[in-house]
């Protein structure tokens, strides 16, 4: 298997929904940086839209589970962070626009 790149993260963390808000941790602007090393070890370092998020657990641990599901994949690191918090301006555009943003 060959270097896992940041698109092949994204793909699949596009998978991963906020099921309080209904849409992908990556149209909502919750990864703020991926790194990959030369072993594919991952690294994701992401928020939340709130530090209160009921579901934190529970998203930190798909995000972890989608990325350790890419075939290659050595070791995940999610981080949390909430430095800078988290704004509406980090979404994809299409969906600030439904949102009346």
């Amino acid at each position: 298997m060959g270097k896992i790149t940041k698109e092949q993260v994204l793909d699949v963390l596009r998978k991963v929904v906020d099921f309080e808000i209904g849409f992908d941790v990556v149209s909502l602007g919750l990864i703020y940086d991926i790194q990959i090393d030369d072993d594919n070890n991952v690294k994701v370092l992401m928020t939340l839209t709130t530090p209160a998020c009921p579901l934190a657990g529970m998203i930190l641990s798909d995000v972890e589970q989608a990325v350790r599901d890419i075939e290659g994949v050595k070791n995940v690191e999610v981080e949390l962070t909430f430095d800078p918090p988290w704004t509406p301006e980090r979404m994809d555009p299409k969906l600030r626009e439904r949102f009346g943003i």
